[in-house]
């Protein structure tokens, strides 16, 4: 299995893991899982810290990179590909980190974790937490 984490979801995983659900967080503690977490989550938490609209116990670079690395998941870069992918993309959802991630989720086969609605109208495989 194939896991691509939503932003909010990698938060939860570094500081809450209680609110993330029974199935995420057994398939997150699996060998045999491989677990992504997008460039886009990084740039969506840096733009929300930079406004103040989010409290990290650090800075992006110095804790949430980090962390992240600790969590041992493999990167997925942002394409060009994947940015003209959005383009094609019904708009169930306007937020443009989601619709980056349903393109990157159906470009490499991930199964997005999350606890967002709207990803259910794109027929992307989901994980609910």
């Amino acid at each position: 299995m194939r896991l691509l984490l939503d932003t909010h979801v990698v938060l939860w995983a570094l500081s809450e893991p209680a609110r993330l659900g029974t199935e995420a967080r057994a398939l997150l503690g699996r060998a045999s899982v491989d677990v992504a977490v997008s460039a886009a989550t990084v740039w969506e938490v840096a733009i929300k810290a930079g406004l103040g609209k989010l409290r990290l116990p650090g800075s992006v670079a110095g804790w949430l990179i980090p962390a992240i690395n600790e969590l041992e998941v493999e990167w997925l870069e942002v394409t060009a590909a994947n940015g003209a992918a959005v383009e094609s993309l019904a708009l169930h959802h306007r937020d443009p980190f989601d619709r980056l991630l349903i393109v990157q989720a159906m470009a490499g086969g991930w199964t997005i974790v999350t606890a967002d609605d709207a990803f259910v109208n794109y027929g992307v495989p989901l994980i609910r937490t």
